[in-house]
């Protein structure tokens, strides 16, 4: 007891001071206790997840995901507690267990109206559909500034269609500026 107290007030020093002393972020990610990065994409992974005003679950819940796949960003770790934030920038609590790293991300609002997803990753490539602002997309790799991304559309009738191409980062909520990963 005396020794996990004690370990937690050790790490917690380290994520302040280690701004402090020129420690980067990456270095200090061994203080947090999944020993990953901060902050960090990862997407909800249960069909049903409350998100809560404070890590446990003596906290009320603040609100409910319904879906699986939802991209949410891990600002902060508190045992296995994980507090996101989502697109709309709504911070809360969720349990270690109710998120999975895959990627997935949202077109911009700041990409326009209409943004083409390319066949391949350069600008003057072949438009393979239009999404739009808010439209989910998974992520599968991003790399020299392009995402590689399925997008899925559900129309009203009729049966979902997948596009796969190539987003620029820059047009993603749920990737960061220069962020390589496949």
């Amino acid at each position: 007891m005396v020794f996990t107290v004690l370990f937690r007030v050790l790490a917690a020093l380290t994520l302040v001071l280690a701004p402090a002393v020129g420690v980067t972020p990456v270095l200090a990610a061994a203080a947090n206790p999944s020993g990953l990065p901060l902050p960090r994409f990862v997407t909800v992974k249960a069909k049903e997840s409350n998100v809560r005003v404070g890590p446990g679950y003596q906290y009320n819940v603040a609100w409910t995901y319904q879906v699986p796949g939802v991209p949410v960003e891990i600002i902060q770790e508190f045992d296995v507690w994980r507090k996101i934030r989502d697109v709309d920038g709504s911070e809360g609590w969720v349990h270690q267990n109710m998120l999975i790293g895959t990627r997935a991300g949202y077109v911009t609002k700041d990409a326009g109206d209409k943004v083409p997803l390319k066949a391949s990753a350069v600008d003057d490539a072949g438009v393979v559909a239009w999404v739009g602002p808010g439209f989910p997309v998974k992520i599968s790799a991003c790399k020299a500034g392009w995402c590689s991304v399925v997008a899925t559309d559900h129309p009203a009738s009729g049966h979902p269609a997948s596009y796969s191409g190539y987003l620029p980062e820059t047009d993603l909520w749920g990737v960061y500026q220069g962020e390589t990963f496949d």
